[in-house]
């Protein structure tokens, strides 16, 4: 998959923290949609010490991880987050490494935000350098989205492509991550859920395992 030059750019290039200065204490998704975020992350078994980037005062686990540490731009979203056990407030757009030692987390999460990254390719790198070895990175999103912040590639794309963007992410930071010995086993897609025909938010997941080599 290639990215054309203007991939990346947004309607609005303006600062992400004027934006999201003032707190939105609402839901992006129906409750159909959260409720079936929820049951990946109890499938898939994420808890332990969970990093949730690009969070807000709502994480959708059902059941809370034994340590969630919660990343976004908002302070006053992030601290109406029940979940949460420690807050970040720090903004990927600006400065994509994450503020933390490497292998810190056994599981990272990221939902309905991943179309706002302008350098997701170097987050998606950062993600794998702080968790475990063997540790997941579960990326789920629905076609709703803030437009003028949405980078102008995903806007574009059906939700399909979407899906296929997230994985060329994976694709891409394993490349990046090469020479340190870490990279993504190939990523899991799941498209539309839930698949009954009822109407509501589709809900995307694209999820990898980290994998760091031991020579």
């Amino acid at each position: 998959m290639e990215f054309p030059p203007t991939f990346f750019d947004r309607a609005d290039p303006a600062p992400d923290n004027r934006f999201y200065a003032p707190p939105r204490l609402v839901t992006h998704i129906d409750h159909r949609a959260i409720a079936e975020v929820g049951a990946l992350y109890d499938e898939l078994g994420v808890n332990g010490h969970v990093l949730d980037l690009m969070s807000s005062w709502v994480s959708h686990f059902t059941r809370s991880p034994a340590a969630l540490t919660v990343l976004g731009m908002n302070e006053v979203e992030l601290a109406r987050n029940p979940q949460a056990s420690s807050t970040v407030v720090h903004d990927l757009n600006v400065d994509p490494s994450l503020p933390f030692p490497a292998a810190s987390f056994d599981d990272a999460v990221c939902c309905v935000s991943v179309d706002y990254l302008v350098a997701p390719v170097a987050v998606f790198s950062e993600v794998a350098r702080v968790l475990h070895p063997g540790g997941r990175f579960v990326i789920t999103f629905s076609n709703r989205c803030f437009p003028t912040k949405a980078i102008r590639g995903w806007l574009e794309a059906t939700d399909d492509e979407r899906c296929d963007i997230v994985v060329e992410y994976f694709r891409r930071s394993s490349v990046a991550l090469g020479a340190a010995g870490i990279a993504w086993e190939d990523p899991i897609v799941r498209r539309g859920l839930p698949d009954d025909g009822a109407r509501g938010d589709p809900l995307f997941a694209v999820w990898s395992r980290s994998v760091h080599s031991t020579t």
